[in-house]
């Protein structure tokens, strides 16, 4: 049985572009791999969250994984910052990561040319801190998107560096998770080819938008003159809409306006009203469960305690370990 670690940071709501992209992936490997999910409050820091601001977003996101199916029964559930020994392996791992290998990784040369004005630490070894969150459990496996694949190479260019400079085979090299279930792009409301919480404005739908909230989104889409004659090819933003009624409409509906647009007939507004419906029934259930745990504090708390003891089990036999392999004794 392999060992999985995959993590989110929590910056708030998870949005269905995070559900077919992994959740429900991780859903389904749960019974079948020794797994640990986390919730990156750490990484968040780089961003200087108000602490209002970090705890509601964790308490948030740990709802809404445990609402779309992940069992703390059988996976291994827990907030980054209820396991110390990360810190210490990061520190460790830090030692032996050079400043030029990470300045020329691609993601921080993107996040100084958006903040400029907060180039901090944490953002220089922020894969540093990823690769520590990998290799604390020995993972060999990481579900990751395109965005985060360089990370991934970095977790085990510092996994293969520890192993080489102290002449061990301690951890074992981490590889990106291929899910048997395939990935489905969910793209965003705003004419984006990706749905996400960073893009703009309006482009995601929530797991725990309210119907409300979902209409005003999706009427709200970018869209379009329409097409002047039939067969006509389709623009971004009106195949980001098609591609949203792939993922929660049926297949009658998603044919019946396939139709109506190759004729030339369609009515974009029409079809929101359909999309609207579709998505409000799709996100009902995970809505109500959201709603359910979040009446439950009691419940989150146990699930949070069991997370730790449960992380920090894995993680501080690492940790010892690999201060013994380093050369730290006890006098």
């Amino acid at each position: 049985m392999e060992t999985v670690v995959s993590g989110i940071r929590s910056t708030g709501n998870l949005h269905l572009g995070n559900y077919f992209g992994a959740i429900r992936n991780f859903v389904k490997m749960q019974h079948e791999h020794r797994c640990f999910f986390f919730i990156a409050d750490y990484h968040s820091l780089t961003t200087h969250p108000t602490p209002g601001d970090l705890h509601r977003n964790v308490r948030q996101v740990l709802i809404e994984y445990l609402a779309a199916g992940i069992d703390p029964n059988a996976a291994t559930l827990y907030i980054q910052s209820d396991v110390p020994e990360v810190t210490e392996l990061y520190l460790l791992l830090n030692m032996n990561a050079y400043k030029g290998e990470l300045e020329r990784c691609t993601s921080f040369k993107e996040k100084i040319r958006k903040q400029p004005d907060n180039v901090n630490a944490g953002l220089l070894t922020y894969p540093v801190l990823m690769a520590a969150d990998i290799i604390i459990h020995k993972a060999s496996k990481v579900p990751v998107g395109k965005d985060q694949e360089q990370h991934l190479e970095m977790a085990r260019t510092f996994a293969n560096r520890f192993n080489r400079l102290y002449k061990t085979d301690y951890f074992p090299p981490p590889y990106a998770f291929n899910f048997d279930m395939e990935l489905v792009k969910v793209p965003g409301l705003d004419g984006a080819t990706k749905m996400g919480k960073s893009e703009s404005e309006g482009n995601a739908i929530f797991l725990s938008d309210d119907p409300k909230a979902i209409k005003k989104k999706v009427m709200r889409a970018t869209t379009d003159s329409g097409p002047e004659r039939p067969g006509e090819e389709m623009s971004q933003p009106i195949e980001n809409l098609f591609n949203l009624m792939r993922v929660v409409s049926s297949e009658d509906t998603l044919n019946h306006f396939l139709d109506a647009f190759n004729k030339a007939t369609i009515r974009y507004g029409d079809l929101k009203k359909q999309l609207t419906e579709d998505m409000i029934s799709f996100t009902k259930p995970l809505r109500e469960r959201i709603l359910e745990l979040d009446a439950d504090n009691q419940y989150l708390a146990k699930v949070a305690r069991m997370g730790a003891e449960k992380a920090r089990e894995s993680a501080a036999k690492t940790v010892r370990e690999v201060r013994e392999i380093i050369g730290f004794k006890t006098f």
